[in-house]
């Protein structure tokens, strides 16, 4: 009850506040034709008294009067214009102050009783934790789930959903310590070895570490297949110098994938990006008469590849700099309609290619 006491006095305090400034605007006017019958009054006496002394004649004193005059009655008529200040006037606002002071409180009730809430009970965040999750909204879901488990830290089911999370935030520091949480309180199963040691790889600034690589190994030894554990260990031989070995075990990890997994276009971004270093290695060995006529193969092996079908924004753009290097400029602007072309639905992709091509000059200039 105290609530709608208070919301009546703020919007009787409102409407006042409104409503003040011109009632003080209608004194102020009675006052000033009150004013002007003052000094109509002493005007004529003072006319009277410079008769008496003989200042000025009786012509002139009557001139002056009727002067007096026109002043009071102009002041007249301006006090009697509707636009100004008359008692009738006065009256009519108090009537609209009065229907102000009623209606405007009475209208806010009966909209707010009929659209809002007024028996809808407080939901404070606590209360709201513990509803529903599903209903949440993400940060609240994460809240609810971190309070949790500051208040049972022995929830390892709660940390093996909380670890993912924190990875694909980006706080690889956080997921570190919530895999390794939810492997010492029993999820200590291959998938969550996995993702402990993709967290210490991304922690470390994506090198794979011993610590990292001894987590994998761990992983495999409960799932040897296991795909993410595989490819990470592949990785670590790809930074230890062993391309061949890193190819061979990508190559593997193509052979045993599913279909439709989400993560083969990784490991064939990996392999491309091997056998792109081993060429260029193998280039620079070459003697400087025969490096051009590599290179330049290299080029057009890439470029029969990609016209056969698909390819990503890298390789297009790998092309295309290629042939603009060996000046073969229609080339690249033949590269890049029909990159254009195959990449039409990713937005972002054009983008690039549109500022790929003013970078290298090679934008269609208009005829």
């Amino acid at each position: 009850m105290l609530i709608w006491i208070i919301f009546a006095v703020m919007t009787g305090a409102a409407v006042f506040a409104l409503l003040w400034p011109l009632g003080r605007g209608q004194g102020a006017a009675f006052a000033d034709g009150s004013d002007a019958a003052s000094l109509y009054r002493a005007q004529l006496d003072e006319i009277d008294r410079d008769l008496g002394r003989t200042l000025i004649g009786p012509a002139e004193a009557e001139a002056a009067r009727v002067e007096a005059a026109r002043r009071l009655l102009r002041a007249a008529d301006k006090e009697g214009d509707p636009a100004g200040e008359t008692e009738s006037s006065l009256r009519r606002r108090r009537a609209s102050s009065a229907l102000a002071l009623s209606c405007v409180p009475l209208l806010a009730l009966l909209v707010y009783g009929a659209y809002g809430s007024p028996t809808r009970p407080d939901q404070p965040l606590s209360a709201r934790l513990r509803s529903d999750p599903s209903q949440q909204d993400f940060a609240v879901s994460l809240a609810r789930i971190e309070a949790h488990l500051a208040a049972n830290p022995a929830d390892g089911r709660g940390w093996a959903v909380l670890a993912p999370v924190y990875l694909r935030q980006g706080r690889p520091e956080d997921a570190v310590r919530a895999f390794a949480a939810a492997i010492r309180n029993g999820e200590d199963g291959a998938e969550m070895r996995a993702g402990l040691g993709e967290a210490q790889i991304l922690a470390a600034g994506g090198v794979v570490t011993a610590e990292a690589r001894e987590t994998l190994a761990e992983a495999l030894k409960r799932e040897p297949g296991n795909p993410r554990a595989r490819f990470f260990l592949a990785i670590a031989r790809e930074q230890d110098g062993d391309s061949q070995g890193a190819v061979a075990a990508f190559e593997s990890l193509l052979k045993d994938a599913p279909p439709g997994a989400a993560w083969v276009s990784a490991v064939r971004q990996r392999l491309q990006a091997i056998d792109g270093d081993t060429a260029r290695a193998a280039i620079a060995r070459l003697p400087a008469a025969d490096q051009q006529a590599a290179i330049r193969g290299m080029v057009e092996g890439l470029a029969e590849r990609l016209k056969a079908g698909g390819g990503t924004l890298a390789e297009w753009e790998r092309l295309i700099r290629s042939q603009n290097v060996l000046g073969e400029k229609a080339a690249a602007r033949e590269a890049i309609a029909t990159a254009r072309s195959r990449l039409s639905q990713d937005s972002a992709a054009l983008v690039q290619l549109d500022r790929l091509a003013g970078e290298l000059g090679l934008k269609e200039q208009a005829p």
